[in-house]
């Protein structure tokens, strides 16, 4: 009793802190924008010079013209209200922001639980295989992956691939969501959910096929970061004394390096897979943009092209509110792994 009451008192503490964290991330994205040059409502004419009294008349409809502290308190009051305001921009004019980021999300999601399973899967594997086989060609090879995939530009083998699997063999599409107009019947808007929800297996595997080179893509570049991370805590519980009483008690090898060092070496990893995911939304962006993907990364980069101050700012809202609330399950996961986190 006392242990599940110690969990929901550092799970409570833990959301309180995220508050504080979500309120400077959302305050410090409004005042950013704010100083960088620029003007939103120039941007919307382009090379052309409207008169002085059009510019202005656009200024108060979109509440530029007031001091800055009502435009923040707007902005917030309507942040906790679920309105992230009206796109300004060139490209989404007139659009309401959560309409336009609710439609490109599941893309997003999509490629990064994707992508996460790659970069898991192959980082976990060399990691542990790199660890258990110290000193060895074995070892050199995995540091020599790790250290290579993870400095290799998102976009650079992104194009390889599409060169590769698509152009050459033509085994997968090179781009975008989707091929043809029979879409999955939207309830997600995740291609891959919704195709199994309505049973439909040439959907799904349709979705899937356009889901392989984007995360693959983003998920090895990724992946170097687990290599590194459980590598490094595998030869450090390799040699520990737990592990020594293991093999002399005549435990099997195998058993010592999954039962005994793979597990303690995990709990370090868990804890650091929130900063991944921080990462992993970061490198979305060039993952949408060398596949052609409608997410919300391809959003944002529109967005700051046409100066879109109101897009902007809502899909860095949003991509703040997955992080922290991704790290808040994190941290409460390590502490479930690892009861000393807690105390």
């Amino acid at each position: 009793m006392a242990r599940g009451n110690s969990l929901l008192a550092y799970a409570i503490t833990r959301a309180a802190l995220a508050l504080p964290m979500l309120l400077i991330l959302l305050t410090a994205v409004f005042f950013v924008l704010r100083i960088l040059p620029g003007d939103p409502v120039l941007a919307l004419w382009g090379s052309r010079n409207p008169p002085p009294e059009v510019l202005e008349r656009a200024r108060r409809a979109l509440g530029l013209d007031q001091p800055l502290w009502v435009q923040y308190s707007t902005y917030l009051s309507g942040v906790f209200r679920g309105d992230l305001g009206t796109s300004i921009g060139e490209y989404y004019l007139g659009r309401p922001v959560v309409e336009e980021i609710g439609n490109r999300l599941p893309a997003t999601i999509e490629i990064a639980i994707g992508s996460i399973v790659v970069a898991s899967t192959v980082g976990i594997l060399t990691g542990v295989v790199a660890g258990a086989k110290r000193n060895s060609w074995i070892e050199i090879g995995v540091r020599l992956w790790g250290i290579v995939i993870w400095v290799i530009p998102i976009f650079w083998l992104g194009v390889i691939f599409q060169l590769v699997f698509a152009v050459w063999l033509g085994w997968l599409p090179p781009h975008g969501r989707w091929r043809g107009t029979d879409f999955p019947r939207h309830v997600t808007g995740m291609y891959t959910v919704d195709s199994l929800l309505e049973g439909n297996l040439v959907h799904f595997k349709t979705a899937v096929e356009h889901l392989v080179l984007p995360c693959l893509t983003l998920g090895l570049v990724l992946s170097g970061f687990f290599t590194s991370t459980v590598r490094a805590n595998m030869l450090r519980t390799m040699s520990a004394d737990y592990t020594e009483a293991a093999r002399s008690r005549g435990v099997p090898e195998t058993r010592v390096v999954v039962r005994h060092a793979f597990k303690n070496a995990m709990v370090p990893v868990v804890t650091v897979l929130g900063l991944q995911f921080a990462i992993l939304f970061a490198g979305a962006v060039l993952t949408e943009k060398t596949f052609s993907i409608e997410g919300i990364g391809l959003l944002l980069l529109s967005s700051v092209v046409s100066k879109d101050m109101t897009m902007i700012q809502g899909v860095v809202v949003v991509y703040a509110a997955i992080i922290v609330v991704i790290s808040l399950v994190i941290d409460i996961l390590g502490a479930v792994i690892d009861p000393r986190i807690r105390l």
